[in-house]
């Protein structure tokens, strides 16, 4: 079973805790941030599922945050709010991916949040693509992009970066990448994934980061 992480942004500590009870009892892994700006802070250092964001929060609105977060990342968005007018519907649906009028029940909320997972994952393995905050990772294309612009990747870069992403966690010894990224006809030694690895995270920047030596074993890529 798929372990969903969600991000819970609402100002009301006592609609954060609310909400938190509903989602754990459904067996989702929950993340709080007071406002939009405090969300994408965090979105830089935790790999999310999807957002619940009230609409109406100081420094940075709901509808404003997902504006900014759309411009990176496929993260998917649903609206909470009191308004339940048409207008304010129709405005929720167009910058996120569903609009919930509070109060809601706890059966509603669950229910659309599946939903919008069910989507979101069924697009993702559909594009064959991987996110990871600003980070995102598109097989299919062959492309990796950091804050939406492309990264100047060797094959070998590609392969070890997509292998490590792709099975986030998983400690990969050297041997088991040459093995896969460079396939059974090398000549290459072990050191030669050490410098590739060194000059991909140069090329990730902070997103290198996430590449971690595991001393005596190999490499993970830990989000």
């Amino acid at each position: 079973m798929i372990s969903y992480t969600i991000m819970v942004i609402d100002d009301e500590a006592e609609m954060r805790k609310l909400i938190r009870t509903f989602l754990e009892g459904d067996g989702y892994h929950v993340v709080e941030a007071t406002d939009g700006v405090h969300a994408l802070s965090l979105l830089h250092e935790i790999r999310v599922d999807l957002c619940l964001a009230d609409v109406m929060m100081p420094y940075m609105d709901g509808f404003l945050f997902a504006q900014e977060v759309k411009r990176t990342i496929d993260l998917p968005i649903i609206f909470l709010s009191a308004k339940g007018e048409e207008w304010d519907k129709i405005k929720g649906l167009k910058h996120g991916d569903d609009y919930i009028v509070k109060p809601f029940l706890p059966g509603e909320l669950l229910a659309r949040v599946a939903s919008v997972l069910r989507r979101s994952y069924q697009r993702k393995e559909l594009h064959s693509a991987l996110s990871f905050g600003p980070l995102e990772i598109d097989k299919e294309a062959h492309r990796a992009t950091l804050n939406g612009k492309a990264l100047s990747l060797t094959l070998k870069e590609f392969g070890i970066l997509y292998v490590l992403a792709k099975n986030s966690g998983r400690v990969y010894s050297r041997d088991e990448l040459l093995q896969i990224v460079w396939g059974d006809d090398h000549d290459s030694s072990v050191r030669t994934v050490d410098t590739h690895i060194k000059t991909l995270r140069l090329k990730l920047g902070e997103e290198g980061q996430k590449i971690e030596t595991v001393w005596g074993v190999g490499y993970k890529f830990e989000v």
